[in-house]
């Protein structure tokens, strides 16, 4: 008679795969034997329902075809800077009344955060709305002011996000498809607008940019015929840059490009050399300028029918938004994560506020946390670990991702390209949430800035717009 199979297998050494849950594999590991753990789970968290409407929507060969056309959308886009102009100059609406622009999705005034209502009240006394931060407060709280997201007039912002009529914008167009973005000019760190700061000395520096910075950085432009940005970000993610915590690169490439600009178009003297130490001086500069070449890239990709792609991620310290490419205009939300990450001396987790800000455009064209393993320098900082487990960050943003970007490739991962094109599909399926580099600002309003960190998009904004790709009519 034969031996039965487990006594065969009990006499020799044991090498196990373990799939589903982590502490199996940690128990055998703790007792010597070579363990290799699969991080597997139920599709769309085990949700019975929201698995069959997966199942036909992986399947759904118009989706797929969508997509293709979505992402190559992306990929095709030529951004360029090409202006910096007041914003009622290039959003019409801001000259319309008392209208503030703000980052997230829509949200009414009674349900925002400190800092964004901080920072409101900063920008309502900067306008000249309202004489101090109390009585700029009671104009917004009585509905004095038009409230309105970035994204609803072809804008970003991060962090706050706010945007007004008097407040200086970089111009970025898609010469591919003639569309255009727009970003506020980066303040820097600390006690800073975006951040919900709004003292005397943030508003003496938004005056500065206004009146001094922004007229100076136009002319060059101008003169320049425009900066071309794509090749720009190759170069950055080259020498250590992920375009969100980290933008040390770019911004010094940027200046290269456009000091004998502004020497050739700027009155030599303090003027010039207060422009030119200031973005030397703000290793974030270039931040504002990856927004705005995310927003460029991901707007021609909206309204294609079926298509399953994520065109804007953001969030308002309350509220977590997405918007996708087969559903148009129409919003996603749940409520806010918390980050994780460090703290600046003084502060800690307690002091925190809800991530916030548009700038979680830039991890929709794979950049941020979606290129962590291209920024070593910044793995610490963010609190993420190790560069190995910054890698591990990228490459799972590769399994939810539709394509890769050929043109902007990470040297550390053999040259891989960024992983883009965010698929809710795959959200769903795997459960793994989409990772943001981001600051953090202080829950109260006039602090500013505490520290930095990561955070993960709730699932539940995904699994919505599953729900609502699947009631989307078929494409004709």
């Amino acid at each position: 008679m034969a031996e039965p199979t487990p006594s065969r297998l009990l006499r020799h050494p044991l090498s196990v795969v373990n799939i589903g849950l982590p502490q199996f594999a940690a128990d055998l590991a703790a007792s010597g034997v070579p363990v290799c753990h699969v991080d597997w789970r139920p599709p769309a968290g085990g949700d019975g329902e929201l698995a069959a409407v997966l199942a036909r929507l992986l399947g759904d060969a118009a989706i797929a075809a969508a997509n293709r056309e979505a992402v190559a959308r992306m990929l095709a886009a030529e951004p360029v800077l090409i202006d910096v102009v007041p914003a009622s100059a290039a959003i019409p609406a801001l000259g319309e009344g008392k209208t503030i622009l703000h980052a997230g999705p829509p949200i009414a005034w009674e349900r925002m955060c400190g800092p964004m209502q901080g920072a409101i009240a900063g920008a309502i006394v900067l306008e000249g709305w309202a004489g101090d931060l109390a009585a700029a407060a009671e104009l917004a709280a009585a509905g004095g002011v038009r409230l309105e997201p970035n994204h609803h007039f072809g804008a970003v912002g991060p962090m706050t996000g706010i945007t007004t009529r008097s407040m200086p914008v970089l111009v970025v167009e898609n010469r591919t498809f003639a569309n255009r973005a727009y970003a506020t000019l980066n303040e820097g760190l600390g006690r800073v607008m975006r951040f919900g700061g709004n003292d005397a000395d943030v508003l003496k520096r938004l005056a500065w940019l206004r009146d001094v910075l922004a007229p100076a950085l136009g002319k060059a432009v101008r003169a320049a015929n425009g900066v071309p940005l794509k090749s720009m970000v190759a170069r950055g993610l080259a020498m250590g840059d992920e375009m969100h915590q980290r933008n040390a690169a770019c911004t010094s490439l940027f200046l290269r490009e456009i000091a004998p600009w502004l020497a050739r178009t700027s009155a030599a003297g303090v003027e010039l050399a207060e422009v030119l130490a200031f973005i030397a001086a703000n290793d974030q500069f270039f931040l504002n300028i990856a927004m705005a070449i995310g927003k460029a890239m991901t707007d021609p990709a909206r309204y294609i029918a079926r298509a399953s792609i994520v065109t804007a991620m953001c969030r308002n310290g309350t509220d977590f938004g997405i918007r996708v490419s087969g559903t148009g205009d129409r919003w996603f939300t749940a409520p806010v994560e918390m980050p994780v990450g460090l703290y600046f001396p003084g502060f800690s987790a307690d002091d925190a506020n809800p991530d916030m800000g548009d700038s979680a455009i830039v991890e929709s064209i794979g950049l941020g946390g979606f290129a962590m393993a291209a920024a070593p320098a910044v793995v610490g900082f963010v609190g993420a670990g190790s560069a190995a487990e910054a890698a591990v960050f990228t490459q799972r943003m590769r399994e939810i991702t539709a394509s890769e970007n050929p043109h902007w490739t990470i040297p550390a991962l053999n040259f891989a390209g960024v992983a883009t094109g965010i698929d809710v599909r795959l959200v769903v399926e795997t459960g793994i949430a989409p990772t943001i580099n981001t600051g953090i600002a202080h829950k109260k309003p006039g602090v500013g800035q505490v520290g930095a960190g990561v955070v993960r998009a709730p699932l539940a904004c995904f699994s919505a717009a599953v729900a609502a790709l699947d009631a989307e009519p078929e494409a004709t």
